[in-house]
């Protein structure tokens, strides 16, 4: 079985050392480095590299420099996402985003893990488990999203959180580690900012 097998069977795999691995990281840093360095009038040149860099988007999505990822071809948008400057995918696992995801800057989205002992760890093994973020959700400035993490439908994450287990849908969820804390109510709708 090679390392890439390993790694999208969420098994530990070679992360550092596999020529192969290293070779994709490279072709998709290349990627990102030239998404990068495009002209933000250039709106054509921006939706050419993403579509050759991630492994399916839909119609209408805006990515705002700089964007760092791994592979790439792990991540998955749906329609109207938007992620604001300096987003980090770490991809090793499946990091699908549904329908309408808001991404304020600063982000981060992390699939791999290394092993809590060292004599592992130092091999270069890793793990990668997926992350999954439903349809409607807006995550805050400085949310880092930890691997295996399912964020359900309807969902707002507080600026700052660490989101380290599954959030429910239709709440609102915060802090470290992150939990939900409300239900979205029809409330909602008559405010603008709940500074809660």
């Amino acid at each position: 079985m090679t390392e890439k097998e390993k790694m999208q069977r969420q098994q530990l795999y070679d992360a550092n050392y596999d020529q192969n691995l290293l070779q994709e990281r490279t072709i998709a840093k290349d990627l990102c480095y030239e998404y990068n360095l495009v002209k933000p009038s250039d709106l054509n040149r921006q939706r050419d590299i993403m579509q050759k860099l991630l492994g399916r988007t839909k119609e209408n999505f805006t990515i705002v420099a700089p964007f760092w990822c791994d592979y790439g071809y792990n991540i998955e948008i749906g329609e109207n996402f938007f992620a604001n400057h300096n987003t980090v995918i770490l991809d090793g696992g499946k990091v699908t985003f549904g329908d309408n995801v808001f991404i304020a800057p600063s982000c981060g989205f992390y699939t791999a893990g290394h092993p809590i002992d060292f004599d592992r760890r130092n091999k270069g093994l890793e793990y990668a488990y997926p992350i999954t973020v439903g349809d409607n959700v807006w995550i805050g400035a400085g949310v880092h999203v930890l691997p295996g993490v399912t964020i359900g439908d309807d969902v707002v994450i507080g600026s700052g959180s660490i989101v380290v287990k599954d959030i429910p849908s239709h709440s609102v969820a915060v802090g470290n580690p992150c939990r939900a804390i409300r239900q979205i109510t029809a409330a909602d709708r008559l405010t603008c900012w709940d500074r809660q």
